[in-house]
């Protein structure tokens, strides 16, 4: 129950990508991580334990091995701290039929028909700017509900039932959040409210990325408590279980540099400055090996010897739709991580990093399964082939097998992200070599 506790606090704290960045850097920082600046020139001793942060919503973390990367390698653990959303648009506020609205964009994939009638808040940064300084960022988030995409009554849309909701992303997707007699409003409102909220002057405010969130609470569910209910658990679920396995400390010294990595937009292909197909992770693990006297050689050593962890959310067998899923691949609730696997290469497994994770498994005492798409289906992808392909890393997939994935509401059970977590660990911790 600790761990189920532990996470549904992280969720909680997480609504956006940024969320769960500073939730993360609060929870190292408390273990005796110190921050580094990417702009500033640093080395790194054994034995010592640091993050980065680029962008504020990606982050990576370090504890330095007791060996040389050259001669023990890195032990990686990459995931995704954003998720799917209705994100607003520049100018968001208009007015139509007497009602305030909110422009919207859909950022990812997410199931729309469940973002409708539900209770819906801001959260994400501001970026404000008192006297001509310098920039800042800073994370933001209303508490109460102010918004709502209400669906059309049946009465209006008698086939809804039959033919299913069907969403137009440009005019059903705004949503209300008062009511006005202006035929052209403003923000002001909007901005006074995110002032307050952040604690700063609202002519400070020079602008601001926010997303359409859920204000339920993450919750335990089931009359034994068994199941979690949340938004995000594709990808906070391995999120939480990297921080987690990072800062379990390890009964012995290990020699292998372990890092973790958090990365923003892969849910829009991660092709930015901050997400998988960024330099982040190649930077740094370069600067790692800096103190070497042939760095290069020594960065190119390290990477024959490391091995990737790609932790994302897997697909459990939905009881009502079981047919959707491989007959023989059908990862189930509370039966441990399942890894991922896909001929066309949308996951990074391979035989060889299939078999190291299930030797890991073994010794972390985890259960694992195994996930193959339908053939006739496409599969979706994760951040594994894009970081084995920039780093020429072995890579494995791996995921907490959770139901409505990219709904506004997804569920999983805290046993499962326990799991995750203590099979991370023991990936992290070295307990099983490289396969090679």
């Amino acid at each position: 129950m600790m761990f189920a506790e532990d996470f549904l606090g992280y969720l909680a704290m997480s609504p956006t990508a940024i969320h769960a960045v500073e939730e993360a850097v609060r929870r190292l920082a408390a273990a005796g991580f110190a921050e580094r600046r990417e702009a500033d020139s640093w080395t790194a001793a054994p034995g010592e334990s640091f993050y980065v942060r680029r962008g504020r919503s990606s982050l990576a973390a370090v504890v330095v091995g007791t060996q040389p990367p050259a001669e023990a390698g890195f032990r990686l653990v990459g995931a995704h701290a954003d998720m799917p959303a209705l994100r607003l648009k520049p100018r968001a506020v208009y007015a139509k039929e007497g009602c305030l609205q909110l422009g919207v964009e859909v950022y990812g994939g997410p199931i729309l028909a469940t973002w409708t009638d539900r209770d819906l808040t801001l959260a994400g940064f501001l970026v404000a700017s008192a006297d001509f300084g310098a920039p800042q960022v800073m994370p933001v988030r209303l508490t109460q509900p102010i918004c709502r995409i209400p669906n059309c009554a049946i009465h209006l849309n008698r086939k809804v039932n039959d033919e299913g909701l069907k969403l137009d992303r440009q005019k059903h997707l705004p949503a209300i959040f008062g009511l006005t007699a202006e035929k052209s409003p403003t923000d002001d409102k909007l901005r006074r409210a995110l002032a307050e909220a952040a604690g700063v002057d609202a002519a400070t405010i020079a602008d601001y990325c926010l997303d359409l969130v859920d204000t339920q609470p993450p919750a335990l569910g089931g009359l034994d408590d068994e199941l979690l209910f949340a938004r995000g658990l594709d990808n906070l679920a391995s999120c939480h279980a990297a921080l987690a396995a990072l800062l379990d400390p390890p009964d012995e010294p290990v020699g292998p540099t372990r890092v973790i990595v958090l990365f923003d937009n892969e849910e829009v292909g991660s092709g930015t400055y901050r997400g998988a197909g960024s330099t982040l992770l190649d930077n740094l693990l370069e600067r790692l090996c800096l103190r070497g006297e042939r760095p290069r050689e020594d960065l190119l050593r390290a990477l024959a010897k490391s091995v990737l962890v790609s932790a994302d959310g897997a697909h459990a067998v939905h009881p009502n739709y079981a047919d959707l899923h491989d007959a023989h691949h059908k990862p189930r609730l509370g039966g441990g991580p399942a890894i991922k696997v896909n001929a066309g290469e949308r996951y990074a497994t391979t035989a060889a990093t299939r078999a190291y994770l299930a030797l890991c498994a073994e010794a972390a005492e985890v259960p694992v399964q195994q996930f193959v798409q339908r053939s006739d289906l496409l599969s979706g992808a994760t951040i594994g082939p894009i970081s084995a392909t920039r780093l020429g890393v072995p890579t494995v997939d791996v995921g907490a097998p959770m139901l409505a994935m990219h709904s506004i509401r997804e569920t999983t059970t805290a046993s499962d992200c326990e799991m995750l977590a203590k099979l991370l660990a023991a990936h992290l911790s070295g307990a099983t070599a490289v396969i090679e």
